[in-house]
């Protein structure tokens, strides 16, 4: 091997954090606080309830730049990384998967075509579902919060942290809560 072939493997290897979330079979990042379920909301919902621990959906893609910039960049720090292990049970779906998914409602689909019936269409998206869902809606009717993109840390860390805190309930919008934990310097 050539100094130069090895010095660059070197440098990628660097380059990646140390807890980046390798790829599956699938092509998705596959992160230690992923839950493999059964993709029947209602099961997920229970067990996140009887945990502790709030549900939330990521829909991802195979090639999606945006979700590696996550995994690579953003989940790994360890704030962020500390609220998604201890305080959400994280049900990884796949835009264009074939995997059987189960509604609150109880329809069962394909994930891609789950995906249009709650109207996802960018990936990464985070869906929030809250501790208690109605009898007969949709996982789309039901979240508290959800947010199509790739953001940095500090967006990423409030949200997290803006579910917890049901801040959907209250008066302060999103963004200004947003606005106010960056001014505070809690970034």
């Amino acid at each position: 091997m050539r100094l130069t072939t090895i010095l660059a493997a070197g440098v990628l290897a660097f380059a990646m954090p140390a807890s980046a979330a390798e790829l599956g079979d699938d092509g998705l990042h596959k992160a230690e606080w992923m839950r493999d379920t059964f993709r029947d909301m209602r099961e997920d919902l229970a067990e996140a309830g009887a945990e502790g621990k709030r549900m939330l959906v990521i829909w991802e893609q195979r090639g999606c730049i945006y979700c590696t910039r996550m995994h690579a960049e953003v989940y790994p720090d360890p704030r962020i990384d500390a609220l998604l292990k201890d305080k959400y049970f994280v049900v990884q779906m796949n835009l264009f998967g074939d995997v059987e998914v189960t509604d609150f409602d109880g329809k069962v689909l394909p994930e891609k075509e789950m995906a249009a019936r709650w109207g996802v269409f960018f990936t990464p998206t985070l869906m929030f579902m809250p501790e208690e869902v109605p009898e007969g809606g949709t996982a789309a009717e039901a979240a508290v919060a959800t947010m199509p993109g790739a953001f940095e840390k500090g967006t990423t860390r409030a949200l997290l942290q803006w579910v917890l805190e049901k801040g959907y309930e209250g008066d302060e919008h999103f963004q200004k809560y947003v606005a106010r934990v960056l001014a505070d310097g809690d970034n």
